[in-house]
C-alpha cells in the first residue's frame, strides 16, 4: 500500500474505566488508540473534552506524562470527566456507559481550529462519540476537512441506532468492527450468513476502501473490493483481561496504513500486539520499551 505518512487526528472520549475493586484506570477506545500510537511514535493529536473535576486534571497529568499532545483537549466545567462501570464475569466484562459526560460536549469550532493546527494526514474517531448531536456535530466539521478517515464501530447499547450507521460511515476510507458488531448491523437474517460478504456488504454500501472485522480468538479478516484476507490468531496462553484489547488492533492497523505496510502485514501485526494487551490488565501499556520491541521486531 503506499505510505500515508504524517501526524494521525484522533477524536472522541477520554474516560475512566471503574472497576469492581476499586481501581479507576484511563480508557475510552480513542484515548487508548491514541495511547498506543504515541507509543510507536506518531504523535497523535487527541480531541476530546473533560471536566474540571480532579480526574480531569489526572487525565491532563497522566497525558503529559507519557509525551502526548494536550492542545485538543478541551475542558468542561459543567459536565464531569468520563466514566465507565466495569463489571467482570470470570474473563468477560460488561460495561455501564454513564450519560452526559465531558466528551459528549466537545465544542465543534475548537474541535475544528485544534485539527487545523495539528496538520495532520488521516482521523481514527469512534461510535460511542456521536451518541450526542454536540459532538456529533464536532464530528461532522473535522470530516469536512477531507482528511482519510479511519472509523472504529463500538455498538454499545442502549448508545446507538441504525439511522446513525450513514452518518458514522459518511466519509469514512476504512472502518473496523467485530463479528458480532457486523452480524448486529444486519439483524436476525444474518446470524448464520459469512462474515465476509457480510463484511463486502458493508464496504460497499458505504463506498469503503476497506473493512476489518475482528474475531476474539479466531483472527480477523479483512475485505477490499471482494478481495479477502484472514489473519490467523494469536494464542495468549497467559491471558489476563480482554479489556482494550481491540484498541491495541485499531491502533495498529492505523499505523500500518500510516506506513504503508501490506495488509497481510497490518493484520497479522495488529493481533499480535493485541494478544499482547490481553496479557496485562488494562488496556494501555506504560512501558515505552514494549513499543519500540515491536518496532525493532516489525521493521526487520
Amino acid at each position: 500500500m503506499n505510505k500515508i505518512g504524517g501526524r494521525p487526528l484522533v477524536f472522541g472520549e477520554v474516560l475512566f474505566d471503574c472497576f469492581p475493586d476499586g481501581r479507576a484506570v484511563m480508557g475510552g477506545a480513542p484515548f487508548n488508540v491514541a495511547w498506543h500510537l504515541q507509543g510507536f511514535g506518531l504523535a497523535p493529536r487527541l480531541i476530546s473534552r473533560i471536566g474540571t473535576d480532579a480526574q480531569g486534571e489526572d487525565v491532563l497529568s497522566i497525558m503529559q506524562a507519557w509525551g502526548m499532545d494536550t492542545q485538543g483537549v478541551q475542558r468542561d466545567g459543567r459536565h464531569p470527566t468520563g466514566r465507565v462501570q466495569i463489571s467482570m464475569q470470570g474473563k468477560a466484562h460488561t460495561f455501564d456507559i454513564l450519560p452526559d459526560q465531558a466528551y459528549d460536549f466537545i465544542d465543534a469550532n475548537a474541535a475544528a481550529t485544534a485539527a487545523r493546527q495539528a496538520q495532520a494526514s488521516v482521523i481514527y474517531y469512534g461510535s460511542l462519540v456521536s451518541r450526542n448531536p454536540v459532538s456529533a456535530s464536532a464530528l461532522k466539521a473535522l470530516l469536512e476537512q477531507n482528511l482519510p478517515a479511519f472509523v472504529d464501530i463500538n455498538l454499545r447499547a442502549p448508545w446507538w441506532q441504525a439511522d446513525s450507521l450513514p452518518t458514522l460511515f459518511h466519509r469514512a476510507r476504512w472502518a473496523k468492527l467485530n463479528d458480532e458488531e457486523l452480524i448486529e448491523l444486519f439483524g436476525d437474517d444474518a446470524a448464520s450468513s459469512e462474515l465476509a460478504p457480510l463484511a463486502e456488504r458493508v464496504r460497499r454500501q458505504y463506498g469503503l476502501e476497506l473493512v476489518i472485522v475482528t474475531r476474539g480468538a479466531d483472527g480477523a479478516l479483512l475485505v477490499k473490493d471482494q478481495e479477502v484476507l484472514r489473519g490467523d490468531p494469536v494464542g495468549v496462553e497467559d491471558l489476563v483481561d480482554t479489556v482494550g484489547a481491540g484498541d491495541g488492533f485499531s491502533a495498529v492497523c492505523l499505523l500500518g496504513l500510516i506506513q504503508g505496510w501490506e495488509l497481510g502485514e497490518i493484520l497479522s501485526r495488529a493481533l499480535e500486539f493485541a494478544a499482547q494487551i490481553c496479557r496485562q490488565q488494562g488496556a494501555t501499556a506504560q512501558d515505552p520499551g514494549l513499543y519500540s520491541d515491536f518496532l525493532r521486531r516489525w521493521q526487520a
